[in-house]
């Protein structure tokens, strides 16, 4: 499982032109599920996310968390993080969940993810998303597990 952590000042997800979700100051969170993973890398991956001092505190340093700051989260589900790009000029999407399988996984993060009080959006799963976004810094963290 690989998240992409932006720290926006905001963030949206349009669906053929339809605005779908929308987040001020928070984390966009870029989602993606490979074969291997299991629902306990979901809950390590949530806590992390939540928990990551990423934010900046009165002195402008990197000391506060999104629950700290009471931020919004928008998560994407992005498949194409599960792409190789090691061989040739074409991605490589063989580790990449099944649809069923990543969707399941998918919907257990943001199940979990909107336990924490927090304000939780997200995309469409499975559709062709614009997504855009002002990021705070910039800031933009990839987690893996």
């Amino acid at each position: 499982m690989k998240l992409v952590l932006q720290r926006v000042a905001r963030a949206s997800v349009c669906v053929d032109g339809s605005a779908v979700a929308d987040i001020s100051k928070g984390l966009l969170i870029l989602f993606g599920a490979e074969k291997q993973d299991t629902p306990d890398k979901v809950h390590y991956l949530v806590d992390k996310a939540l928990t990551l001092r990423i934010f900046p505190d009165a002195q402008e340093k990197m000391n506060l968390s999104c629950l700290d700051i009471s931020g919004e989260v928008l998560v994407v589900s992005q498949f194409t993080l599960a792409g190789d790009c090691t061989k040739g000029r074409r991605p490589g999407f063989d580790n990449a969940a099944r649809p069923e399988e990543a969707e399941s996984l998918y919907r257990q993060f943001i199940e979990k993810i909107s336990g924490s009080g927090l304000t939780v959006k997200e995309g469409r799963f499975g559709a062709n998303m614009q997504v855009e976004l002002v990021n705070d810094g910039p800031v933009t963290f990839v987690l893996d597990r």
